[in-house]
C-alpha cells in the first residue's frame, strides 16, 4: 500500500491504481467531478492511465445540481 492525501486526509491505496481506480473504490463517476493531482487538473481522458504515486495530493470536486 502506499499513502497519498486525499481531499486533506490520509488514504492508504494499491500502489498500481490510478485516478480511474480510486474513483471506482469512492462510487464516483469521473463525468461528474474534476480531479487535481499535485495542484494539477488532470483531464478525464486520462484518469484511468494516470498512476498514483506516493505522496500525491489528490483533491475532488464533484459537482452538484439543484435549482
Amino acid at each position: 500500500m502506499i499513502r497519498i492525501e486525499l481531499n486533506g486526509e490520509e488514504k492508504s491505496v494499491d500502489p498500481a491504481w490510478s485516478i480511474g481506480d480510486l474513483l471506482m473504490d469512492l462510487g464516483i463517476n469521473n463525468r461528474y467531478c474534476a480531479v487535481e493531482r499535485n495542484m494539477e487538473l488532470v483531464p478525464r481522458e486520462q484518469h484511468a492511465e494516470c498512476t498514483l504515486q506516493p505522496g500525491d495530493r489528490i483533491e475532488i470536486v464533484t459537482l452538484v445540481g439543484g435549482g
